[in-house]
């Protein structure tokens, strides 16, 4: 189990009962990638396999990635010193050398983890942010896997840094950062930069982006169809909490919860058993309440875990602490 580091840890709660399944591994693909489909034309002579392929696409889809893996950049020097920021560009800003080995030990904290799943044919695919930051985490991180082990990589702005404006005032951004905390996190907007409602607008861009890949399995290499993908997601603290608030469809109050991960750390989404993505199917109930996971969110992860994509979560516990005039009646409405 990998060991998270977060940011205050909130007051401690009894844990939920854990649910265990055995007996069901993970979605198997029908048929071979090397079946020829070949669908005569109208005129009953010219042969058109590209409309074999569609038509295989219609009744098969590729396997979808077994984990995505969201990672924080290690340490950089803006983290050592705020003032870096006054001087070098945020995009520019680089990692120190602690934040170059904590990167190298992701990565083979990463490959252990894959390792025990025990498939010879697994691979990772790697979506970055275009920072100096995230772009040298990726490069350490990467060591601990041989080409034949990356299917590819892509730089991708939308997962970028908040911007906090261009280069940064220090005595300003200290008060801007306390008005931040009575404004709100979420909705309080720097001068000539974001808020993080604007970063959700673009991760939610992104998170389209994301889900169209894996439907049509663009990672996939040519002619492979393995369910032992791994994307990994290498990103900011706060991109990559939007990111799970929008994916896990989190409210503002969740997510003004949630604590910073630590540098060169992860948090994995692993798909469960019915097909969706859970965080408990990796981490503990304690890491994320420690991450800042409330009981709702808790319980909508244990029923993540057994969940077929397209479910609806009826019993929706957000639903029924919202609306205070319940008294015994079930939760009836889609989560």
């Amino acid at each position: 189990m990998a060991t998270l580091t977060f940011t205050p840890s909130p007051a401690p709660y009894p844990l939920l009962s854990q649910r265990k399944l055995t007996g069901l591994g993970p979605s198997q693909c029908l048929g071979t990638p090397k079946e020829a489909i070949r669908i005569p034309s109208s005129n009953g002579k010219a042969m058109f396999p590209e409309k074999g392929l569609l038509a295989r696409a219609e009744t098969s889809s590729p396997p979808t990635p077994r984990r995505i893996i969201l990672v924080r950049h290690g340490q950089s020097e803006g983290n050592v010193d705020e003032s870096a920021y006054t001087k070098v560009a945020d995009p520019k800003i680089s990692l120190t050398e602690k934040g170059k080995a904590e990167a190298e030990e992701c990565g083979w904290r990463i490959r252990e983890m894959i390792e025990k799943d025990g498939a010879d044919d697994w691979k990772v695919y790697f979506y970055v942010s275009p920072y100096k930051r995230t772009l040298e985490t990726l490069q350490h991180l990467g060591r601990a896997f041989e080409r034949s082990r990356i299917a590819g990589m892509r730089e991708e702005p939308r997962i970028r840094e908040q911007d906090f404006g261009n280069f940064q005032d220090r005595e300003k951004m200290r008060v801007d950062k306390a008005l931040r905390l009575r404004y709100g996190c979420f909705f309080y907007r720097f001068p000539e930069g974001e808020s993080a409602a604007d970063v959700y607008d673009r991760i939610t861009g992104f998170r389209e982006t994301l889900r169209a890949d894996i439907d049509i399995g663009r990672f996939q290499p040519p002619g492979e169809r393995s369910p032992n993908m791994n994307l990994i997601i290498v990103s900011h603290g706060l991109a990559l909490r939007v990111f799970l608030m929008r994916w896990y469809k989190w409210t503002v109050e969740q997510f003004e919860r949630l604590n910073n991960m630590g540098n060169g750390n992860i948090i994995v989404m692993e798909k469960g058993y019915g097909g969706r993505y859970s965080l408990l199917m990796h981490h503990t109930e304690e890491e994320l309440r420690e991450f800042g996971l409330t009981d709702e969110m808790l319980i909508n992860q244990e029923w993540q875990n057994t969940a077929r994509p397209g479910d609806l979560n009826y019993d929706c516990p957000v639903v029924n602490s919202f609306f205070t005039h319940f008294e015994d009646e079930g939760c009836r409405t889609p989560y």
